[in-house]
Formats: C-alpha cells, sequence, structure tokens
C-alpha cells in the first residue's frame, strides 16, 4: 500500500459517502499543554468541521498517554502518583481546549485503561514471530518488518544507533524497539513475560486498531511524530494484522519561537491557558491557521497583532450584518458564491487552512465595504450571512450571538444618550456611556448612521 502523506483530492483518497475514522496522536498528560499541541488539534478540528458541513460522519478518536517516564518522574518530583498528575493535565486539557472551541473527540482512550488490550497486541507480534522477550522486556524486530521507513523514507541499512534508538544490549538489533518494558516503579501491569509497562508506541497502535478496526482513514499527529513513532506504529500494526494500517498520514508542523523549536525540554514553550488569557481564542485559531499545516509557524506577538487586526474586521462585519437595514440592494450573489467556492477548493486541496481564511476575509472586506457605502441592504445581509457563519463555523471561530432583547436594549441605550446629550445632562450621558463601555460596545460611524459593536476583550491591547 503506497503511503498517503497529504489530503490533496480528498475525495479520491476517501470514500466519503461513509463514516470516516480519525486517529490522532494527542498529548502525554505530565505538563500543560502548549501552543503546539493547539496548532496540531486545531487543524484536525477544522478538518473535521469542514467534512462535517458536508454531511460526512466523523469517528474521530484522540488518545492521552498517561504512562510514561515523563509523567513518573513529574510525580516522583511532586512526591505524588502518576495517576493524580495525568488526572490534573487531562483535566486542564479540556479546560483548554474547549476555551479553544475545539469539538470533543468521539473517545480519548488512555493507555492504562487499555493495559489487556496492549497485551493481547504483543501477544500476536510474538505469534507471528516479529516480536521477542528479552531479559529488559519485549522487543519488535525491526529487520522483520521489510517496509520499516516507508512513511519517513528511512531505510533500515542507513539508520544507526543514536540519540533517537535506545541502547539496550538485549535487543538482538539496535534497531529494535520495545513494546513491553519490565520495571518495578509504579505504574505497573503483570504480563506474560514479567511485571512492567507498554512502550509507548504499542499504545497507539492498539487503540487505534480497538476503535477504528485495523484499516481506517486519517492517522495523524505532528510533525515530529513521523519516526519514530508512526514509523514503529506501522510497523507494529500491519506485522500484527498482515493488513494496512491507514489510508491518510498526516503531519502538522512544528510552532517554533525565534525560530528554535517549542517544546518543554527546551523550557521556551507557551501554554495554551497563558496565551488564551492574553489572547484569546480566536486570535490563537487563527494565528494556527495563517499557514499550510504542515509547514513550521513560528510564535511572535506581531503575528497575533496581525491576527488581531483582522479579526476586528470580522467582528465589524458580523455587526454590520445585524444592524442592516438599508433598502438598497447590491448585486452580492457573485462574491458570495465566488467566496465560498475558494474556500471550499482551499481545504479540498490539501486542507490549505490560510487561503481558506483569505476567501473567509475578502468576504468580510466586500461586506464592511458595501455597508460603509450604505448599499447593504436586510435581504443581501441575510444571504451574506448564511455564508458568512458557514466559514466562520468550520474555522472555529466565535462570535457571541446577539439576541433581538441585547440589540434592543444597547439601541435603547445609544437612542437615550443621544437625547441628553442635546438636552445637555453630559453626566447622565456619561454614565450611559459608561455602561457602554462595560459591555465593550464601540461605536461605527458611516456616512448616514452611526451603528454599534461589541468587541471582544482582548488583554493584549491593554
Amino acid at each position: 500500500m503506497k503511503i498517503q502523506d497529504n489530503l490533496s483530492n480528498l475525495e479520491q483518497k476517501l470514500d466519503t459517502t461513509k463514516k470516516i475514522k480519525i486517529y490522532l496522536c494527542g498529548v502525554t498528560v505530565y505538563d500543560e499543554s502548549h501552543i503546539g499541541h493547539a496548532r496540531t488539534i486545531i487543524i484536525f478540528d477544522v478538518l473535521r468541521k469542514y467534512l462535517e458541513s458536508k454531511e460526512i460522519e466523523i469517528e474521530l478518536v484522540q488518545n492521552f498517554t498517561d504512562v510514561d517516564d515523563k509523567i513518573i518522574n513529574r510525580a516522583n518530583f511532586e512526591d505524588t502518583t502518576a495517576e493524580k498528575i495525568s488526572t490534573r493535565y487531562i483535566e486542564n486539557y479540556y479546560r483548554d481546549f474547549d476555551k479553544l472551541n475545539v469539538k470533543r473527540a468521539t473517545n480519548y482512550p488512555k493507555a492504562t485503561e487499555h493495559i489487556e488490550d496492549i497485551i493481547k497486541f504483543i501477544e500476536k507480534l510474538i505469534n507471528n514471530q516479529i516480536a521477542y522477550p528479552s531479559k529488559n522486556g519485549v522487543y519488535f524486530a525491526v529487520s522483520k518488518f521489510p517496509e520499516y521507513g516507508k512513511l519517513s523514507k528511512k531505510r533500515i541499512d542507513e539508520l544507526e544507533s543514536g540519540a533517537r534508538i535506545e541502547i539496550d544490549e538485549s535487543k538482538k538489533d539496535p534497531l529494535d524497539f520495545a513494546v513491553w518494558k519490565f520495571s518495578e516503579t509504579e505504574p505497573t501491569w503483570e504480563s506474560p513475560w514479567g511485571k512492567g509497562r507498554p512502550g509507548w508506541h504499542i499504545e497507539c497502535s492498539a487503540m487505534s486498531v480497538k476503535y477504528l478496526g485495523e484499516n481506517f482513514d486519517i492517522h495523524g499527529g505532528g510533525r515530529d511524530l513521523i519516526f519514530p513513532h508512526h514509523e514503529n506504529e506501522i510497523a507494529q500494526s500491519e506485522a500484527c494484522s498482515n493488513s494496512p494500517f491507514a489510508k491518510v498520514w498526516m503531519h502538522v508542523g512544528m510552532v517554533t519561537i525565534n525560530g528554535d523549536k517549542m517544546s518543554k525540554s527546551a523550557g521556551n514553550t507557551k501554554s495554551i491557558k497563558f496565551v488564551l488569557e492574553k489572547w484569546g481564542a480566536n486570535i490563537i485559531r487563527l494565528f494556527c491557521l495563517s499557514g499550510h499545516y504542515s509547514k513550521v509557524i513560528d510564535y511572535s506577538e506581531e503575528m497575533l497583532k496581525e491576527n488581531l487586526i483582522k479579526w476586528r474586521q470580522v467582528e465589524t462585519c458580523y455587526y454590520e450584518l445585524v444592524h442592516a437595514d438599508s433598502n438598497d440592494q447590491e448585486e452580492v450573489i457573485q462574491i458570495i458564491e465566488k467566496t465560498g467556492k475558494e474556500f471550499d477548493n482551499a481545504l479540498e486541496d490539501d486542507l490549505n487552512t490560510h487561503l481558506a481564511l483569505s476567501s473567509f476575509f475578502q468576504l468580510t472586506k466586500e461586506t464592511n465595504k458595501l455597508a460603509a457605502e450604505g448599499k447593504l441592504g436586510k435581504e443581501n445581509a441575510q444571504l451574506i450571512k448564511k455564508e458568512f457563519h458557514r466559514m466562520k463555523n468550520i474555522l472555529g471561530l466565535h462570535i457571541p450571538e446577539i439576541f433581538e432583547s441585547e440589540k434592543q436594549e444597547i439601541d435603547n441605550l445609544i437612542s437615550n444618550r443621544e437625547i441628553f446629550r442635546k438636552e445637555k445632562k453630559f453626566e447622565d450621558a456619561d454614565k450611559i456611556r459608561d455602561k457602554l463601555n462595560e459591555m465593550n460596545v464601540e461605536l461605527i460611524d458611516h456616512k448616514e448612521k452611526t451603528i454599534w459593536m461589541k468587541k471582544e476583550k482582548i488583554k493584549a491591547e491593554n
């Protein structure tokens, strides 16, 4: 089976008349999730929302790695248990990604809840004579899987023991990797080969097959997982089932900071919690979608400020549509159809979110222009609003809906303020102004009228 490494011509690669099954490698829960994690998960959130907008049923499984040396080390450092560490950061994960307007996965399996499945998986590998027990654990014999390297394009004869390959004299070959590690350090589980815990790679193989079957549609994660994690997953899974694994592989580029990889080990991460408090969910999503998903993007305050400016135009567009009352009717069908088609074509072409955003911003720009010229009629506003919300929802952007009762309340406040000003009751007018400020209401002047909008509070602007 040829490995597909992008989503170009999505309709040709997947049977979109059936449920599409996606497995996304999640986070290792020993610390706060950072903006690099956010980018990967937001990209897959947009993919899912786009497919669902086409009425395609999606089953998305995203795991938590909740048994790992990093978790155990953190637990030892804090004099607590690995379970308490993983539980804390899983709860924080949900807190962060709910705020980022990410739709929850169908399932969030944890490695610790699937030990029996993992042991059965390893037994199959041993029975197929492609895994073997040693004094330190059970290892996968890489040399017995001739296609090893087909995802990462690495050749077995070129791979050497090094920083990314665990050195262990009990292995038959330096390239062999652990599927079960013997250990006396908790947490551990009993197995037919000895007490210990699973290797990292085997967790995802066992859980993806359990929930999605031996051959599913899309498997993905961060680009740094291609080798060795995803390469090892392919080898394990296909050696176990003697059938192809995932149809399409999708890898999201790293987020760098000042050109360096953002990582917990380097100590240069920006936690989602920190960035959310400063910039809000919409700016983070625009940032994460601003480049092609497979490419590196660099985190900078300047780039976030650029996205904030764009977001203010999106907010303006929404409120122009809310307030539209002109009887002038400018032709808008062509604008809607053009930007809508370009938006869809961009996402169909290897999920090009950068071009999709450009189409969305073009629609908002044209709408704001019509409004400024007094040519945004009620009927046209309704037509534009439908496409505006479609694009916005696929991109996962959120503007709190203004209901008629709130709109009427603000309209009345503004009207009363104008009356007080005309009557020179400036103290009363100022009280209303202060109340409007507390509600984040800002006035927008046009040639013939003044409308209002509610701006999202962004701490970074203050």
